[in-house]
């Protein structure tokens, strides 16, 4: 269970930091602590699993990497941890998650997929099937995004 100062921490953190020379330092002033005990607050975090990483997001589509796809692919069950990792190791996949099949949907494993347009991440995926020798795969590419957020666990207010 979290601190009300932990909690507070995080919800520092969910949205933009500050683009100054000091973030933490004035993260820490808007919550009245120290950046010392902000920073060693995360570093604890961190250390518990609480926290996973920082970074940053980038907008894809500004960036050149216009198409991304989620490969859902049929795994037999014993190799799922396995086929996980290897397909979770190519850099163009940004997520990978194992889920529940059903009797229309077969599939149990899902990769994130981008490029610089549909036929790259064609590529990607043929290369990620030939790695894996897995080849019941399905690609379903992005048309439209109409949400994307992080998610936001604690409110600042």
């Amino acid at each position: 269970m979290l601190t009300e100062l932990e909690k507070k921490i995080v919800a520092s953190i969910q949205g933009d930091i500050p683009v100054v020379k000091r973030p933490y330092e004035k993260i820490a002033k808007q919550l009245d602590i120290t950046e010392e005990i902000l920073l060693e607050t995360l570093k604890k975090l961190h250390e518990k699993g609480v926290i996973r990483r920082f970074g940053a997001t980038l907008r894809h589509q500004n960036s050149g990497f216009e198409s991304n796809a989620m490969a859902a692919w049929k795994v037999e069950e014993e190799r799922v941890e396995e086929v996980g990792k290897k397909l979770a190791s190519f850099r163009q996949v940004s997520h990978c998650y194992r889920r529940n099949p059903t009797k229309k949907w077969p599939y149990n494993l899902y990769t994130m997929v981008h490029a610089r347009d549909e036929e790259a991440c064609r590529e990607t995926v043929r290369m990620m099937s030939e790695a894996t020798f897995i080849d019941n795969y399905a690609i379903l590419f992005s048309r439209k995004e109409l949400k994307k957020t992080s998610m936001k666990y604690f409110s600042t207010s």
